[in-house]
C-alpha cells in the first residue's frame, strides 16, 4: 500500500459535490483569466480549498449527508436537461405532448395527423395533432 493510500484511509475522498466544486473552480478560474477579475480568482481558490477540505475530511457521515442533499438538488435539474436534449434531438421525427392529468411527457411520431393519445401512466385519453 502506497503512502497516499495509507493517508486516505478513513477520509472522505472525492465525491459528486467535490467534483462539482472542482469543475466550478476551473470554470470560475477561466472566467477570471478571461475578464481579469481578482474576485473570481479568489473565488476559484476558495472552491479548490473547499474541494480539498471535503476530500480530506474524516467526518464521512457529515460529508455523505451534504453530498446527498447536493444530489437531491442536482438530479431533477440533470433529468430535465437530459429530457430537453432528447426532445431537441428527436424533434424532426416525433412530437411531444404533456398529459393533462398527470403531466407525463408523451412522445408521438410526426405525420400521423389528428390522433387519440392514451397516457400509459394514468390512462387519460386526449386528442393531439402530429
Amino acid at each position: 500500500m502506497s503512502f497516499i493510500q495509507r493517508f486516505m484511509v478513513g477520509r472522505n475522498g472525492p465525491d459528486n459535490l467535490s467534483v462539482a466544486a472542482f469543475i466550478s473552480a476551473l470554470i470560475v478560474n477561466s472566467l477570471a483569466v478571461f475578464f481579469r477579475l481578482e474576485i473570481l480568482k479568489i473565488l476559484s481558490v476558495m472552491l479548490i480549498a473547499y474541494c480539498i477540505f471535503r476530500m480530506l475530511s474524516k467526518n464521512i457521515d457529515r460529508r455523505r449527508s451534504e453530498s446527498m442533499k447536493f444530489m437531491m438538488i442536482i438530479t431533477p435539474i440533470k433529468d430535465w436537461t437530459m429530457q430537453k436534449i432528447v426532445q431537441i434531438r428527436s424533434s424532426k421525427t416525433h412530437k411531444f405532448f404533456k398529459c393533462p392529468s398527470c403531466k407525463n411527457m408523451l412522445r408521438v411520431p410526426r405525420g400521423k395527423g389528428k390522433i387519440h393519445i392514451t397516457c400509459p401512466k394514468c390512462g387519460e385519453r386526449f386528442d393531439g395533432k402530429t
